[in-house]
């Protein structure tokens, strides 16, 4: 088993220590060479890729067995395989399963209700609705080259350096009220866990990276402060409150995601709910590391 991970940021480096700390040679890309020290000090074995191959990534790529890609789309499509489409088709023997991390935003809006994998996709957004393309894109790949690709959608992520405690200590908590809104989220130790379990077992398909618990947002906000000890921010209906547009389009998206697939594959939740992380981090006293 050779791993490498194509967008080794926040969820991609803790795929990459995962496997690193069980002892599997992994690789992952970064746009700067600046983050080639924290990548190594995780495990990873660093490689530039800016949207260019290099001769080394190269290499690498024709020596991987399992290839995971955490780098976005965009208008012109799938960055890796915009640049690397040709090299994986024809200069991979040895690749065996492929993992696109992508996200709950491509199936659109369901006005509360639940959702499993074999549903609709039906994205509001331009990012949804990129996504769903370099998911088709990937999905063709593997059926060209005869190999399982798994689509990961994955919920609002959070972990040690990226969640609601800083969010409260750095002052940009907002606690906006729209009725009747929940979320998805997933801990980056559970994407890292699940991307794991998936490919070692090379199971290909769709599956929902999500807690077991879609939660109205200023629930996360009032549990963290108790948690700190301090007051949560004031309530804002969300009509009234100032946001970008960016933002405020996160809101327009409710539903209720079902991991229930995932868990039949045989996963076990290290946090099931945003409660328990929560209070782990506090206890851990990790809510502000990097990672």
């Amino acid at each position: 088993m050779r791993v490498l991970i194509f967008g080794a940021g926040y969820s991609g480096r803790a795929i990459g220590q995962c496997f690193a700390q069980a002892g599997v040679p992994v690789s992952g890309t970064t746009r700067s060479t600046a983050n080639f020290a924290a990548l190594k000090q995780l495990g990873i074995e660093p490689f530039q890729f800016d949207g260019s191959v290099t001769e080394a990534l190269a290499a690498e790529i024709r020596q991987t067995t399992h290839l995971i890609l955490s780098a976005a789309p965009d208008a012109t499509g799938d960055p890796v395989l915009n640049a690397a489409g040709d090299l994986l088709r024809d200069q991979t023997p040895a690749l065996q399963w492929v993992g696109y991390l992508s996200t709950i935003g491509v199936y659109g809006d369901r006005a509360g209700g639940w959702v499993a994998e074999d549903d609709l996709r039906d994205p509001t957004s331009t990012r949804g609705q990129q996504r769903v393309v370099a998911e088709q894109a990937w999905n063709a790949f593997g059926s060209a080259k005869g190999i399982p690709v798994a689509q990961l959608r994955l919920g609002g992520i959070y972990g040690p350096g990226r969640n609601t405690f800083l969010n409260l200590e750095d002052g940009k908590a907002r606690r906006i009220i729209k009725p009747g809104q929940v979320f998805n989220r997933i801990h980056v130790e559970d994407i890292a866990g699940a991307t794991e379990l998936l490919a070692r077992g090379k199971i290909g398909g769709a599956f929902n990276i999500v807690d077991d618990e879609p939660a109205p947002p200023q629930d996360v906000i009032t549990f963290a402060a108790d948690l700190m000890g301090v007051e949560p921010p004031p309530a804002i209906p969300f009509d009234e409150a100032d946001m970008s547009p960016m933002a405020r389009s996160f809101y327009g998206d409710n539903k209720r995601i079902s991991n229930a697939k995932l868990r039949q594959a045989g996963y076990a939740f290290r946090y099931p709910n945003y409660r328990v992380a929560l209070q782990a981090m506090m206890q851990a006293g990790n809510w502000r590391d990097a990672g």
